[in-house]
C-alpha cells in the first residue's frame, strides 16, 4: 500500500497541534479532582497518563495543591504515583510546608515518610507550624529530626513566630523542646522582645527562666 508522503505529514502535524488541546480538558479535571479529594479519580486520571508532577494554569503542582486543600488520600495517590515529595510552588513552599502551616499532621506523616525534605534552606515546615500554633505537628516534625533553631530567610526561627503570632503554647512546647531563646533575627528582635511587645507576661517570664536576656 502507498502512503502519501504529504498527506502524512500534514496528518502527523495536525495530531501534534492538537495535543495541548486534548490534554488541557485532562489537566483541569485533574486539578479539580486533586483540590477535592477525589482520588479515585486522580488515580483514574493518572492510569490514563496524566503526569503526578502535573502543575496547572498558574504553575501549582498537583502535590501542593492537595496539601494546601488538606487531600489526604489525593496526596497518598499521587505518592503512589512517584509525585516528587519536594516539589515547590512558585513561592518556594514545598508540600511538607503547607502540609504544616494548615496542622494536617496525617499528611505530614505521608510526606515525611515519602522522604520529603523536613529541613530545606530558609522557611521551614516546622516554623510554618510554629506560625499557625499547630502543636502536634510541631512535635511530630521535631522528634523527626527537624531543626529547633532553623532560621528564615530573615533569620527568624520558629520560636519567634510562635511568639509574633500569639501562640504562647506553642512557644512553651519549643521552649521545653529545647529552642535557643537566645536567638536575634536580622532586624535585631528577638523571643523576648517579641513576647513583651505582646504583653506575654508569663511567657516572658518563662523565656528569662530558660536564659533569654534583653
Amino acid at each position: 500500500m502507498r502512503i502519501d508522503r504529504r498527506r502524512f505529514i500534514a496528518a502527523t502535524l495536525a495530531l501534534a497541534l492538537a495535543a495541548p488541546a486534548l490534554s488541557e480538558p485532562l489537566l483541569d479535571e485533574l486539578t479539580s479532582a486533586v483540590a477535592n479529594d477525589r482520588a479515585d479519580e486522580v488515580r483514574r486520571l493518572l492510569a490514563r497518563g496524566m503526569d503526578p508532577n502535573s502543575v496547572n494554569a498558574e504553575g501549582e503542582p498537583m502535590l501542593c495543591i492537595a496539601a494546601r486543600n488538606g487531600s489526604t488520600r489525593t496526596v497518598r495517590a499521587l505518592l503512589d504515583a512517584k509525585a516528587n515529595p519536594n516539589v515547590a510552588n512558585r513561592y518556594g513552599d514545598t508540600p511538607l510546608m503547607l502540609a504544616a502551616l494548615k496542622g494536617d499532621l496525617d499528611v505530614v506523616r505521608a510526606l515525611v515518610a515519602a522522604r520529603a525534605n523536613i529541613d530545606p534552606t530558609g522557611w521551614t515546615p516546622l516554623i510554618y507550624a510554629a506560625t499557625g500554633g499547630h502543636d502536634k505537628v510541631v512535635d511530630y516534625l521535631i522528634d523527626h529530626g527537624a531543626n529547633l533553631d532553623a532560621q528564615a530567610p530573615n533569620g527568624t526561627t520558629a520560636l519567634m513566630m510562635a511568639i509574633h503570632e500569639h501562640h504562647p503554647d506553642t512557644a512553651r512546647l519549643l521552649i521545653d523542646r529545647g529552642a535557643d531563646v537566645t536567638h536575634r533575627n536580622h532586624d535585631g528582635a528577638s523571643a523576648l522582645s517579641w513576647a513583651k511587645l505582646n504583653n506575654e507576661a508569663d511567657l516572658e517570664k518563662e523565656l528569662r527562666r530558660a536564659g533569654a536576656r534583653d
